[in-house]
């Protein structure tokens, strides 16, 4: 094998490549982003990975979620901030359920490039490139739009610098201060059934910071109430912007993607000897591996050897994604091939990537029972064999959409799609659905603990 460098992705098989017209542009813009300050930095990718291999060991639970795919046009502090909020409620459900860290890593500032199952889409009778995330052209569907466009790297990269530096200033700057819990919920949430509960642990929290701030431990002399560590994450499907943020690390020597702390390939791109893997296979960030039905042992156990042939603890996360009528029949293979082999690995659940239907009003949606049924399915196939489920992996929003039918303030049926139907490309559970489903996941973990602590007493 010839030896890694960045670039040398581009010597394989790829798949899920927008064909630009203007090539010399593009490697313009290439050659223009490999000169832009990093985005995050190796120390923090290397702190995310630590606590990784917290989850890895059972002793704490990943939280991930965002954007289906983040839009030029939604760029807005209020967004984020909406974003963030949700975030921060479903973490406090979960911590206080778990009774252990919540790891917080965010689908946001890159999440903008999208596979697609069909180079093309036709509408009556225009066909015309798909649209492949803002990113790469615009969701318009005309034949101007849906060219590939280099200009919009650079877009991605300024909106991604500047989504980073509010996340940052949300975190660390008092937003995410415990104390403010109650102004986390927003108007319309009010009427959720998820709503008294978290009104209930809201109160629970007050008079915990109160004894605590008795004892002289307060929000102003305590970091840890106060603010929060958050990462971000995307899928890294366009290699030539990664390779364009991939920077050596002045204190070890190593290669680091800088434009996320955490990327992962996708189910469509995971070819062991293609382009995205021998990418990944040279940078020492955290990376996640959607595994979906179609992913044998075999290959699995290949992926492992190829990006992790030192088995670190915390490098990879499996975020499966099988649907609710399949996690069952599949999963517990892909468990027992990492169990056989001795590797360890982050057990994530996407319970959205699976469950996508067609309703009859025409919209992709997803039922919300189905993904609240394959996180039960991912709880009760750890339970069975003894392993840690370690996170879950959703496509959501801090917005009142209705993009997922069922569940939330009141239950969204097939015609209420239309109402507030804003993703440009995949349903997103709305803020009402996630802080629900926070709340089902807590549930969960608190039944895993006593068998596991059984377990250790043998």
């Amino acid at each position: 094998m010839t030896a890694w460098t960045p670039q040398s992705w581009r010597e394989k098989p790829i798949s899920q490549v927008p064909q630009y017209p203007d090539v010399a542009r593009l490697a313009s813009v290439e050659a223009q982003l490999a000169k832009f300050p990093p985005l995050v930095f190796a120390g923090e990718a290397r702190e995310l990975k630590a606590q990784l291999a917290d989850v890895a060991r059972g002793e704490a639970f990943l939280l991930q979620g965002g954007d289906c795919a983040e839009s030029f046009a939604e760029h807005g502090a209020d967004h984020i901030r909406d974003f963030f909020r949700v975030f921060l409620q479903m973490a406090i459900v979960l911590t206080h359920g778990a009774s252990k860290p919540v790891v917080k890593v965010g689908r946001i500032a890159g999440q903008f490039a999208k596979p697609r199952s069909a180079d093309t889409e036709t509408v009556g009778e225009m066909t015309l490139p798909s649209y492949r995330g803002d990113i790469v052209n615009d969701i318009a569907f005309t034949a101007e739009a849906r060219v590939p466009d280099p200009e919009r790297l650079l877009l991605a990269y300024r909106q991604s610098a500047a989504t980073l530096n509010l996340l940052r200033a949300f975190a660390s700057g008092g937003y995410a201060n415990l104390a403010r819990v109650h102004e986390w919920t927003m108007g319309f949430m009010k009427e959720s059934t998820a709503y008294p509960r978290f009104e209930a642990l809201a109160h629970k929290i007050d008079d915990a910071i109160t004894f605590m701030g008795a004892l002289g431990l307060t929000p102003e002399n305590t970091p840890a109430l106060r603010q929060t560590h958050f990462y971000t994450s995307h899928e890294a499907l366009l290699l030539g912007y990664e390779e364009a943020l991939t920077r050596r690390d002045s204190i070890t020597n190593d290669w680091y993607a800088t434009s996320g702390h955490m990327l992962w390939i996708g189910d469509r791109t995971r070819q062991p000897d293609a382009a995205h893997v021998e990418y990944f296979s040279g940078i020492r960030n955290p990376i996640g591996i959607k595994c979906g039905p179609s992913l044998s042992g075999e290959e699995l156990l290949r992926l492992l050897d190829r990006l992790n042939p030192q088995d670190e603890p915390g490098r990879i996360t499996l975020i499966g994604r099988f649907g609710a009528d399949k996690i069952a029949d599949y999963l517990p293979r892909l468990i027992e091939t990492v169990q056989r082999a001795g590797r360890t690995v982050v057990w994530c659940s996407d319970p959205m990537h699976g469950n996508t239907i067609k309703a009859s009003t025409g919209f992709k949606t997803r039922p919300f029972d189905r993904v609240l049924s394959e996180v039960r399915s991912f709880f009760q196939v750890h339970r069975e064999m003894g392993t840690y489920a370690g996170g879950i992996h959703i496509e959501m929003t801090g917005d009142d959409v209705t993009e997922c039918v069922g569940g939330g303030v009141a239950a969204i049926t097939e015609a209420a799609l239309q109402d507030r139907y804003h993703t440009y490309c995949d349903p997103r559970l709305n803020a009402s659905q996630s802080l629900e489903l926070a709340f089902l996941v807590a549930e969960e973990i608190r039944a895993q603990r006593p068998a596991r602590s059984a377990r250790a007493a043998v």
